[in-house]
């Protein structure tokens, strides 16, 4: 039963334990809140890491429920600070020194998709300051290194940098091949996220720091998320997701 104006589903179930009684609970209406938060979770900075061989298909991210789920959104539990779990999780990490680790994107955009991450409590490009200068110029150079070592018979290209506005905390690196042949990606966002200048190149933000002291992130970002599909590599404008997928394998064949 619907009624606009008492804003609650009445679901009827059956008890599995007994047969005959029918119990019912209340379920609210919660628009579109929802959706907006499992795309976040998925999204290009929801990444908690990927063990070496598994299967890189597995693009959604399950919710808890329950009374034992996060009430606060910052908490540990929260899909936002997933990062900071995987990073310490030795079966998820793919490279490791004193400084940084490496992990696997858990929902890749591409072929090859690395998230380099520093030890060091770093929130992210807004916490940046001069101080963290060699630490970004040796998180590129790890960059490079799993490029040589993991790719480097390839013909693939790659580019480094970081989400202007990432939705996951801890600041990453991303290390990520431009083929972007992968289920994962899944929406405009996701696309433009690597695609527009929502994209920060790593020796720019370098660059940034080292002339400034900070990360500077322009007005306006979130609105790249909404441009149209525009190929990479001979900017042609595409309809749709499916469409860039099937245009991007002439530049990029397996």
């Amino acid at each position: 039963m619907v009624n606009e104006l008492y804003p609650y589903i009445v679901e009827f179930e059956e008890e599995a334990e007994s047969p005959g009684l029918e119990t019912h609970r209340k379920r609210k209406r919660s628009g579109n809140s929802d959706s907006i938060e499992r795309d976040a979770a998925q999204e290009v900075e929801s990444s908690t890491g990927l063990e070496p061989g598994s299967d890189s298909s597995q693009c959604s991210v399950p919710l808890k429920k329950g009374k034992d789920a996060p009430t606060k959104k910052e908490s540990l539990g929260h899909w936002s600070q997933g990062l900071k779990i995987s990073m310490q999780d030795p079966k998820m990490q793919v490279y490791k020194d004193e400084e940084v680790v490496v992990i696997k994107d858990k929902y890749p955009k591409a072929r090859y998709h690395w998230l380099v991450l520093p030890w060091a409590s770093v929130s992210s490009l807004k916490a940046v300051t001069g101080e963290h200068l060699e630490l970004l110029k040796h998180m590129h150079t790890v960059g490079e290194k799993m490029i040589a070592d993991f790719a480097g018979s390839s013909k693939l290209r790659f580019r480094l940098g970081y989400h202007a506005i990432p939705s996951m905390s801890h600041v990453h690196l991303h290390v990520i091949s431009q083929d972007f042949d992968s289920p994962c990606l899944k929406n405009k966002k996701h696309w433009n996220s690597f695609n527009t200048e929502y994209f920060l190149e790593s020796q720019a933000v370098i660059e940034m720091v080292q002339h400034a002291g900070r990360v500077s992130v322009r007005d306006g970002m979130p609105e790249l998320l909404k441009l149209p599909l525009r190929c990479h590599e001979c900017q042609q404008l595409l309809p749709s997701i499916p469409q860039l997928k099937e245009h991007l394998k002439r530049h990029w064949p397996k």
